[in-house]
């Protein structure tokens, strides 16, 4: 894979997916030229989110993030393309969507950080750990977009 194939894991959390934003988060994405690699609709199970969230098990929100993670529906989610793990953090916004700057997905969506509505990968290896972590290789679909000559050069 190039460059230009770079992959990321971005998942809608529950309360994106109950307050209907699903389209929109896809469309922003499909808009700025990334290439959806993968898509699953899931009740994701406490384990997966544990496995997930390994990192933050120290930290004392721990229990309620798992909590919140199974308590709906979740869109996971791999887009491929150029520098899409960086570019997709600075299109999600800031953990904390006061932080987070208008004409983000958090910035536009978003009041509180205990429901951010959406998880975007923070580095390539975390990215590629999730991806092998909620996908099996044989999900992840390979195509090259029929944009892709106007997106790249």
């Amino acid at each position: 894979r190039s460059g230009s194939d770079d992959r990321t894991f971005i998942a809608i959390k529950p309360d994106g997916v109950q307050r209907g934003l699903m389209g929109e988060i896809l469309k922003r994405f499909e808009q700025k030229g990334f290439r959806l690699v993968a898509l699953k609709f899931l009740q994701a199970s406490e384990d997966l989110l544990k496995q997930h969230y390994i990192d933050l098990k120290d930290r004392p929100f721990y229990p309620g993030l798992v909590k919140y993670m199974s308590s709906g529906p979740v869109a996971a989610m791999v887009w491929e393309g150029l520098n899409v793990v960086k570019t997709g953090r600075v299109m999600l916004g800031e953990t904390n969507p006061a932080d987070s700057k208008p004409g983000t997905i958090r910035g536009d969506f978003c009041i509180e950080v205990g429901r951010n509505i959406i998880h975007g990968s923070d580095s390539v290896d975390s990215a590629n750990k999730e991806i092998s972590l909620w996908f099996k290789p044989e999900e992840l679909v390979s195509y090259k977009s029929c944009a892709q000559d106007w997106i790249y050069e």
